[in-house]
C-alpha cells in the first residue's frame, strides 16, 4: 500500500473530525426564512441535526476506509464522489445546528474509529461484499432520514429542506453502490447494522 494513500487517509480523517467543513453546493435551505421555533423545538431539531451529522461522520470514515483496501478505480472514484457530497452534508448540518444552538456529538473521535475498521473491513472482504455494504448503509440512512423529517417540527421548513436533499443524495448513492455491482447483505449482517445504527442515534442524541 502506498505511503501517500495512507497519509491521504490519515488527513481525511483529521479534516472531518477537527477542521471547519466547506461544501461545495449551496444549502437547500439558502432562500428560506427561518421560522420562530420555540425553545423545545430548537433542542429537538438540534439533536437530530446532531445524529445527522453523527452520520455524515460515520458515513466519511466508511468511504475512507473502503477507498483505502479497494483496487478497483471506478469503485474508488464512485466512493471519493459520494464522499464529497457526504461533505456537504457535514457542512450543512453543521451548521444548522450552531443556528439551532445545539453542539455536535462528542463522540465523533470514537464513531470515526469504529466506522473506518468497519470500512476496511467491508473493502478486504471484496468489492462487491464492499459494494454491497455501501449500497445497504445508504438504504439505512434514508430511511433513518424519513423519520427525522416525521419528526420534526411541521414550522421548521429550513432543517427540513436540508434533510430532505440528504435523503435524496443517500438514495442516489445506494442505486450507484447497486449499478456498479453491489450485492444484498445477509439479513443477519443487515439486522446488525440496524441495531447498531440505533446505538448511535440514541447515544449521538443527548451526546
Amino acid at each position: 500500500m502506498h505511503l501517500d494513500k495512507l497519509i491521504t487517509t490519515f488527513d481525511t480523517g483529521l479534516r472531518t473530525l477537527f477542521a471547519q467543513p466547506i461544501a461545495s453546493r449551496t444549502r437547500p435551505d439558502a432562500d428560506i426564512q427561518d421560522a420562530p421555533l420555540n425553545d423545545e423545538e430548537k433542542q429537538h431539531a438540534a439533536a437530530l441535526m446532531r445524529i445527522n451529522h453523527v452520520g455524515e461522520v460515520c458515513a466519511q470514515a466508511l468511504y475512507s476506509g473502503q477507498a483505502l483496501v479497494s483496487r478497483d478505480t471506478t469503485i474508488v472514484n464512485a466512493l471519493k464522489q459520494a464522499a464529497v457530497e457526504e461533505t456537504d452534508h457535514l457542512a450543512w448540518c453543521e451548521a444548522r445546528i450552531e443556528e439551532l444552538g445545539g453542539h455536535k456529538s462528542l463522540l465523533n473521535p470514537l464513531w470515526y474509529v469504529g466506522s473506518f475498521g468497519l470500512g476496511v473491513t467491508a473493502g478486504l472482504l471484496g468489492d462487491r461484499w464492499n459494494l454491497g455494504f455501501l449500497a445497504e448503509t445508504e438504504k439505512q440512512v434514508e430511511a433513518h432520514l424519513a423519520s427525522h423529517l416525521d419528526l420534526l417540527s411541521p414550522a421548521d421548513n429550513k432543517t427540513r429542506k436540508i434533510v430532505e436533499q440528504m435523503q435524496s443524495d443517500e438514495r442516489e448513492h445506494a442505486s450507484t453502490a447497486e449499478q456498479l455491482g453491489g450485492i444484498p447483505l445477509p439479513p443477519p449482517v443487515r439486522f446488525g447494522m440496524k441495531i447498531a445504527s440505533k446505538i448511535m442515534t440514541k447515544t449521538a442524541y443527548y451526546v
